[in-house]
């Protein structure tokens, strides 16, 4: 995570095409994966499963934030594991579907609703990092579901900054751009290489780079925002989760650490303090090893 001090309010224009609006878990132990992340995070935790489908919304405060699910079995399911999908807004489902097989991407579902409120689809970019496209089928829903939104990405228990670890970069720009829209918002540099910030409707939302080679495979990585990241790390580590990297402070201010669940889903924290309990970098340090 780099710069995401310049992630700032939100802009006016909301109800349209290439914003993160939801967050689905994806997960082989239902009852564990709640138990966790309500710690970790400080989530509320609501029961919404329907027949066959046991589901979890998790909210902060009143918000719902995001949700989790039991991971199908299946060939396709079974190559991705355990992991977080974010769901982005997109004008046409069905034709935004057509544009990533026409792009070199691939369906791991195919368009479809849910009880006739919403329509998504389950996708993967050219270099397999998985996310899903969304859009509810009426006006007023759209419009009440944004009310929820937070008003800032730093808003306790919110997901403050989305960063995917691709293969390429310069190969995932191109697809995103494409698809979503997406333009360029600065530039940093990782020990890595290049560290792309890139914005929404005029509000910087995230970055991509060129993961790293002790990155399995290309991901998409959620920043949940916490307190005291010092608190919070020692939560992972008492839930049996593991910590992958940091914390690390940030050119904000904040502090960073990259996590992974008991069941294998990996995530990222964000937050304050690390002053005593982590040692803090110097300025140029900062600099070189912030995400």
């Amino acid at each position: 995570m780099s710069s995401a001090a310049r992630a700032g309010e939100k802009p006016r224009m909301v109800n349209s095409h290439g914003r993160f609006v939801w967050y689905v878990l994806m997960t082989t132990d239902m009852e564990a994966a709640n138990a966790f992340y309500t710690n970790v995070v400080g989530w509320g935790a609501r029961d919404a499963s329907m027949p066959g489908l046991p589901y979890t919304v998790f909210s902060a405060g009143d918000t719902p934030v995001s949700a989790a699910m039991i991971l199908p079995r299946s060939p396709d399911s079974s190559d991705r594991g355990p992991g977080w999908i974010g769901y982005v807004t997109v004008k046409d489902v069905d034709a935004a579907v057509d544009q990533i097989k026409h792009l070199g991407g691939a369906v791991h579902v195919e368009p479809q609703n849910i009880l006739n409120l919403s329509r998504f689809s389950v996708v993967a970019d050219p270099q397999k990092a998985s996310l899903a496209l969304f859009k509810w089928l009426k006006p007023d829903q759209e419009q009440a579901a944004d009310a929820q939104r937070p008003v800032h990405l730093r808003t306790r228990g919110g997901i403050g900054w989305h960063e995917l670890h691709a293969a390429n970069w310069e190969q995932a720009w191109a697809f995103y751009s494409e698809l979503f829209g997406w333009q360029k918002a600065g530039i940093d540099t990782l020990a890595t290489g290049p560290y792309q910030l890139f914005s929404a409707e005029g509000q910087t939302i995230g970055a991509m780079c060129t993961k790293a080679p002790t990155v399995p495979r290309p991901l998409w990585l959620y920043y949940f925002n916490v307190g005291d990241i010092d608190a919070a790390v020692k939560r992972v580590k008492a839930g049996n989760g593991q910590i992958l990297q940091g914390p690390v402070a940030v050119p904000d201010g904040n502090w960073v650490v990259q996590c992974m669940d008991p069941q294998g889903a990996v995530f990222a924290l964000m937050g304050t303090s690390g002053v005593g309990y982590f040692e803090r970098l110097p300025p140029h340090e900062q600099a070189r090893r912030s995400r």
